[in-house]
């Protein structure tokens, strides 16, 4: 199938599509006019990739499941290194949440130290 037909299939772009391409996570072949070219099992493997980056896993991290994007990956047994890798991904997105948390205090405690500086109009 040309990189169209994938985008539509697995709910993506192509452009995401040349994107995983390029960070190996998928590769094509090249039709004699130059399009790529993907099998139907790279329906599976983006899907996969999409599932994986959902959870809040970047490009590299996805590299690691290299061996089992092409089957069910939520049911597969999880390696080492996957689970190594979900923890650190897991404490990034721990400590972004944590500073985004102050930040909305921090904001909410001056709009409301704002608001309750403000003087009424007396009518």
């Amino acid at each position: 199938m040309r990189i169209g037909e994938l985008a539509k299939a697995t709910g993506t772009t192509a452009r995401a599509l040349r994107h995983y391409e390029q960070a190996g996570l998928i590769s094509s072949e090249r039709t004699s006019n130059g399009y790529r070219a993907y099998d139907e099992r790279a329906v599976v493997r983006v899907g996969n990739i999409r599932c994986l980056l959902a959870a809040g896993l970047t490009l590299d991290d996805v590299r690691v499941f290299l061996p089992c994007l092409d089957g069910d990956v939520a049911a597969a047994p999880p390696s080492d290194k996957g689970l190594q890798v979900a923890l650190e991904r897991l404490a990034v997105l721990d400590r972004r949440i944590a500073a985004q948390t102050e930040a909305r205090d921090r904001l909410a405690a001056a709009l409301r130290q704002a608001v309750d500086g403000q003087v009424s109009p007396v009518a």
